[in-house]
């Protein structure tokens, strides 16, 4: 199973890393645009487990899980789902996802079935750092990497502790405020990535508000090892949920933008 590491040492550039939300608008559709995706040149998957109360997200992806879980996705479908895309292609698979879902499928059995299912982190959105111990040991122990988040208003000391117990990359939030499509890159980028770079040395990923080429690069040229895009993403599969080839048009011509802008931009 290819790991973040082979992922980002392979790469001069940084990373793409498209987010969907799994079984939306349906499992099917939603196994075709990802694969879309794949082949319009992600470099690693961000998915979302489709939740009731996704607290971290905006109305986009709010709507994206409701279509989800009206189709009818639950935990082990989301796990055959990802299974479906490892065999189409070995790339990196992060869940990005709630505690509650974790909870009630049992910890160590939902760390050791995304293992199995060939997820390579799992990335709780509401649980603090300093409850990290309710999943760290469970997902090291079956074999994932720990992946959590740093905000702008992360202090110093709590950015040395999230570091000290990632070992996939962190998640650097670009703006205060949920998920969602942007005009404006935030000004927060450029310093927080520097913030964190100043203390360690764990990949950077960058998301929330990413919603162009130009906002790709310049999270790269702000030195982040990833950039990773939802909301814009996710809004072309509600835009055009009467016709899949559109859709999955859509998101490709959008990901091969984001792609060759990174690609002319190199590290």
């Amino acid at each position: 199973m290819k790991t973040y590491k082979e992922a980002f040492s392979q790469l001069n550039r940084a990373a793409l890393i498209p987010f969907f939300v799994i079984g939306d608008p349906d499992f099917e559709t939603s196994l075709e645009i990802v694969k879309t995706a794949i082949d319009s040149g992600a470099d690693v998957l961000e998915l979302g487990i489709p939740f009731s109360d996704p607290i971290a997200d905006g109305p986009v992806i709010q709507k994206a899980d409701i279509r989800a879980m009206k189709s009818g996705l639950k935990m082990a479908k989301a796990l055959e789902f990802i299974n479906k895309i490892k065999e189409y292609k070995d790339i990196p698979i992060g869940l990005l996802m709630y505690y509650n879902l974790v909870f009630q499928y049992g910890i160590e059995k939902f760390f050791i079935d995304c293992h199995k299912a060939g997820v390579n982190s799992v990335l709780v959105a509401d649980l603090s750092i300093d409850d990290s111990d309710e999943i760290s040991g469970a997902a090291l122990s079956a074999g994932l990497d720990t992946v959590f988040m740093v905000t702008p208003n992360t202090k110093p000391d709590r950015m040395e502790l999230i570091a000290s117990k990632t070992t996939g990359f962190i998640y650097a939030v670009s703006v205060l405020g949920v998920t969602g499509s942007r005009n404006e890159l935030s000004s927060h980028v450029e310093g927080l990535v520097a913030k964190i770079k100043s203390i360690t040395d764990v990949p950077i990923c960058v998301g929330f508000g990413i919603s162009s080429p130009e906002h790709a690069v310049s999270v790269a040229k702000a030195g982040a090892n990833g950039v990773i895009i939802g909301s814009k993403i996710v809004g072309f599969v509600e835009k055009n949920l009467n016709d899949k080839t559109q859709m999955k048009e859509d998101i490709s011509v959008f990901l091969k933008s984001v792609k060759s802008a990174l690609s002319d931009n190199i590290l």
